[in-house]
């Protein structure tokens, strides 16, 4: 690659990207379930059996997030996203038992490519479930993304700023009571254009199918 002086638009592109990727980095959780020893049946009702919540109910699957950097393939990174570093690069988190994520990025000539790989805990499989539901509600226009965890989907847009597209494919996966994104995007500093569809969206799914590979070879509750 030849050594050439930072694109302007390159240096434009980071910033908002750079904030996008550490914009999630907070977990937020909804409030606690209420223990079910915490609730004392009243005398009318001593009787009758206390309601015990289902195993189910409380199913979770994992612990922790798998350590990201490791868990896109070397071969993946190096066709994602050429000239990056294919160690990546872990973003600090405020609680890694819950949220860990690692990014690639590197500009290849006037090519750029950005990856990202994101693990959410939650607290039970049902609350995964309900936020995946809410989170592809939220990105409307894309398409499910079959035989990857227990649910899986993926959108692709496009932006223009400055007459700069940046092409952004997105994959949310479901496994268990973990939450999975990769977010995957592209841009052209010299010819302006942006990666077609179908590169962006079949390359976000690759990675996202060797991050579940990896959380799923990990250790499980039970």
């Amino acid at each position: 690659m030849r050594d050439l002086p930072l694109p302007l638009a390159l240096t434009a592109r980071l910033s908002p990207v750079a904030v996008l990727a550490t914009a999630g980095w907070v977990l937020t959780s909804g409030p606690a379930a209420t223990s079910a020893a915490e609730q004392q049946p009243s005398e009318a009702s001593a009787g009758q059996p206390a309601s015990v919540p289902s195993a189910s109910a409380a199913a979770k699957t994992y612990a922790s997030p798998p350590a990201p950097c490791g868990s896109i393939n070397v071969a993946t990174v190096k066709s994602l996203v050429p000239g990056a570093k294919t160690a990546g690069k872990e973003i600090p988190s405020t609680d890694t038992k819950r949220r860990r994520t690692c990014s690639w990025n590197a500009l290849d000539g006037y090519d750029y490519r950005w990856l990202d790989v994101s693990f959410e805990i939650t607290d039970s499989n049902q609350a995964a479930q309900k936020e995946y539901k809410k989170r592809i509600t939220e990105k409307s226009g894309g398409g499910s993304v079959p035989g990857v965890g227990t649910s899986g989907y993926s959108v692709v847009n496009l932006t223009t700023e400055d007459k700069q597209q940046t092409r952004e494919g997105m994959v949310l996966i479901q496994d268990a009571n973990v939450l999975v994104i990769v977010t995957y995007n592209g841009s052209n500093f010299e010819t302006k254009k942006a990666p077609d569809t179908d590169e962006i969206n079949k390359g976000a799914i690759k990675a996202a199918k060797d991050a579940v590979a990896k959380l799923e070879s990990g250790p499980k509750n039970g």
